[in-house]
Parts: structure tokens; C-alpha cells; sequence
């Protein structure tokens, strides 16, 4: 009996100890709604030139494979929020990791360009040339 009631209310403890870790990734619709209450720097982290054909609007970029999103997110704030996107999710969630490893703890990875365009968030498209 007393092995009963040592797992009943070990069991019913458990939820006092154990937190839901953050998410970090967030999908178009989630991403609309979030950034209604808590704004935060948008960080493309395709190529520049990538970035040129077609990026979210307000995003800045900052090249992960080039190897400048490496020497400039050190330098940012770690109280900002942040919320990546590339073309796939891949790159912006190896770039979430590297943050996250870093110290910063508000970080989003917002997935690939191609669906948050698809989500209908505005995007600012490259002017054809003439």
C-alpha cells in the first residue's frame, strides 16, 4: 500500500517539476499570430542573392552559408526576439541552434520562404528588370 501511494503521488507531482521546453519552431499561421504581441528582428538567412529575388518584407538578411550570419549574430542582442527563414528551414534551423547554443533564448525558426510566401505574408519581390 505504501508503494501505491508513493507512485500516485509521485504521479501526480510530476507536472510541478517538468516544463514544456519552448518552442522554437513555428509555422506561418503561428508565426502571424505571435508577432502580433511580441515583435521581434525577421533574419533571412539565404544568399544575398537568394535574398534579392524575393524576400519577406522588413527581413534583413544575413548570409548563413556565406558566413556572415556567423560573424554578425554574436553581436546582437540576446533580450531580442528572432525569427529565421530560408529556403527550406534547414539553414534557419541550424542558425537557431548556433543562437540557442549562444545564449539567445527567444528564437524562431519560421521555415522555408516558398510556404510563408504561400501563407499570404507580405513579401517584397525583385523588380524585373528591364
Amino acid at each position: 500500500m505504501r508503494t501505491f501511494l508513493f507512485a500516485f503521488a509521485l504521479f501526480w507531482a510530476q507536472p510541478l517539476w517538468a516544463q514544456e521546453a519552448p518552442k522554437s519552431t513555428l509555422v506561418p499561421s503561428e508565426y502571424k499570430e505571435i508577432k502580433k504581441k511580441e515583435k521581434g528582428v525577421l533574419v533571412d538567412v539565404r544568399t544575398p542573392q537568394e535574398f534579392q529575388s524575393g524576400h519577406l518584407k522588413k527581413a534583413v538578411n544575413s548570409d548563413f552559408k556565406g558566413g556572415q550570419f556567423n560573424q554578425e549574430f554574436k553581436n546582437w542582442d540576446k533580450q531580442e526576439t528572432y525569427y529565421l527563414y530560408c529556403a527550406s528551414g534547414n539553414r534557419s534551423g541550424q542558425a537557431l541552434k548556433l543562437m540557442q547554443e549562444a545564449g539567445f533564448t527567444k528564437v524562431y525558426n519560421l521555415g522555408g520562404f516558398k510556404d510563408l510566401e504561400a501563407s499570404g505574408l507580405r513579401v517584397k519581390k525583385a523588380k524585373p528588370s528591364k
